[in-house]
């Protein structure tokens, strides 16, 4: 076989591995909503992005149904003005915005936030935390809407497609669910801006020079462009939207203290607070010193490794003055155990089971283990560090009595004598083990 006709051949095979590919995706995923096409109303989660503008269209071309758009209110801010004039211009009957800022906060944030949660050591799950409570605000609109499906613009690639379905799932076990990039046609961001072209769809064409985003109040992430490539450094003034980079922050370090009552963020400086009063706060107070900026590699649950750029000043300020406090009050083999099982939750929440009994079950653990964590910490922020600068507890296990290294009347220094030879009991019995094999061996 000629050059030529192999190249000819794989061309075609080619084509019809794709064909195949996305005839059984049709079939697998579609399921009951490809074989009935009756698909009068669906719920679409709806960001106002290039992926779910381009959705609401193909939808009506494909389905001929009713869109009705959803996009949670979690604190982007700008990122909402206009929202529904262009969700309305690109073909949905109608858009809800809702306000979840408190709900993300109090019953998804600080809980991931009581445990000392942090996926592989580093991401502090921005995104994972708020998946669940959108899932869940989207079947609750769905049920009032009597809509037929869920429909979502998650790729095939990514964690956020398991999220929002085990999400749903959670709360209805039986409405379809609709992923597009999944059965259609387009395979690219070149074909989307294509689509939108031709069909007319309102899109802010950012061509090359953006990266694909994701914000709420607790963070915003940046994936894409030179982070594609891990021996580059990211380009920190096209990037950087809440922070400022560490190097130009000011030559003077701001100080801040954080109050907690059993384990949640109460008040900053004093000033009682609502939770996500405080985290807006300390975004600004700390994206003005550089805090919170994570450059990382991470471990997507479908099995590639990604690489992004993540913004969460609030969150780093609050990770850092509940673990120094929880420092004071927790015993030691309790928070040795909330360590281990920390990383397992940072999982779970990761993976998108947030819903599932193991995740509520060390959550309740956490509970327990937070009744003490009371207090204020005190903390100094400056050109990128948070720097611990004092904390007090009601309840904290430090005295000064046992720990200091000056003369002391409460701590017999002759009782660990006998503490030691205990301790090393096991060590000693294996050396002995073992210099009485030697002899025999020579």
């Amino acid at each position: 076989m000629s050059l030529s006709h192999q190249k000819e051949w794989h061309r075609v095979s080619t084509s019809l591995f794709q064909l195949e590919k996305r005839l059984f995706l049709l079939l697998y995923y579609g399921g009951k909503k490809m074989e009935k096409l009756n698909l009068k109303k669906v719920v679409l989660a709806y960001s106002g992005g290039l992926d779910t503008s381009i959705i609401i269209t193909w939808l009506k071309e494909n389905y001929g149904c009713e869109v009705i758009c959803v996009a949670a209110d979690l604190g982007q801010e700008e990122e909402l003005d206009g929202l529904e004039k262009k969700a309305l211009a690109s073909g949905a009957s109608k858009l809800y915005i809702e306000d979840l800022i408190d709900e993300f906060i109090d019953d998804f944030a600080f809980v991931a936030l009581k445990a000392g949660a942090k996926y592989e050591g580093d991401y502090l799950l921005g995104t994972a935390i708020a998946r669940p409570v959108i899932a869940k605000r989207l079947v609750e609109i769905a049920h009032a809407e009597n809509a037929d499906a869920i429909v979502h613009g998650c790729t095939g690639k990514g964690n956020d497609q398991v999220r929002f379905e085990l999400g749903i799932r959670a709360f209805d076990p039986e409405i379809p669910i609709l992923a597009p990039w999944r059965v259609w046609e387009i395979k690219s961001r070149e074909d989307e801006l294509k689509y939108a072209e031709e069909h007319g769809i309102p899109i802010k064409r950012a061509g090359d020079s953006s990266y694909s985003e994701d914000r709420n109040l607790w963070h915003i992430s940046h994936e894409g462009l030179e982070l594609e490539d891990p021996e580059a450094e990211p380009n920190w003034n096209n990037m950087l939207t809440l922070s400022v980079n560490p190097e130009d922050a000011p030559d003077e370090p701001t100080y801040i203290s954080v109050e907690f009552e059993k384990g949640v963020p109460v008040g900053v400086n004093g000033q009682k607070m609502k939770g996500s009063d405080i985290v807006r706060y300390l975004n600004d107070v700390g994206g003005k010193n550089g805090i919170g900026i994570d450059d990382i590699v991470e471990n997507r649950l479908i099995g590639m490794k990604v690489r992004g750029v993540y913004e969460n000043a609030g969150a780093t300020i609050l990770y850092h003055a509940h673990s120094f406090l929880e420092a004071l009050t927790l015993d030691r083999d309790t928070m040795h155990y909330k360590i281990e099982i920390a990383n397992k939750l940072a999982q779970l929440i990761y993976n998108g089971q947030w819903f599932s009994t193991i995740r509520k079950a060390i959550s309740a653990f956490v509970d327990v283990t937070q009744e003490t964590v009371t207090g204020s910490v005190k903390l100094k922020l400056y050109k990128g560090n948070v720097i611990n600068a004092g904390a007090s507890s009601p309840y904290t296990l430090y005295h000064e009595e046992f720990a200091t290294f000056g003369e002391d009347g409460v701590y017999d220094q002759t009782d660990s004598q006998g503490f030691v030879n205990l301790y090393a009991l096991p060590i000693k019995v294996q050396t002995m083990m073992r210099i009485k094999n030697e002899k025999k061996n020579k």
